[in-house]
């Protein structure tokens, strides 16, 4: 029995260390979830504005996308336009080091 003396010390400080290093790999994941969630609406956003602008050419509708964009918190990787229509590709960066993208495309809505 006396060999066992403070081995209870060592393995709740084994536990705890597993424990924290369990919540720091949560944390980090959910970073990269929200981000993930951010770059979608912003590239939701940037594309609307982009379809909506995009009678003034195809500047006019990125830059009003890239504005929005930059307002929403992400970073516009790229922004192409074929007439009414605007494809937008943005990307966020995670609190981890990462980065998410998202794509959305946006234009008129037809009458059925």
């Amino acid at each position: 029995m006396r060999g066992d003396r403070g081995s209870a010390s060592v393995v709740m400080l084994g536990v705890g260390l597993a424990v924290f290093l369990l919540t720091i790999g949560f944390v980090s994941a959910e970073g990269v979830v929200i981000a993930r969630h951010r770059a979608r609406n912003a590239a939701d956003a940037g594309a609307l504005a982009g379809a909506l602008s995009a009678v003034r050419g195809s500047a006019g509708a990125c830059a009003e996308a890239a504005r929005l964009v930059a307002a929403n918190g992400g970073r516009l990787a790229s922004c192409k336009v074929a007439g009414p229509v605007v494809t937008v590709d943005v990307e966020v960066r995670a609190p981890v080091g990462l980065t998410a993208s998202a794509t959305a495309r946006a234009g008129p809505v037809m009458a059925a």
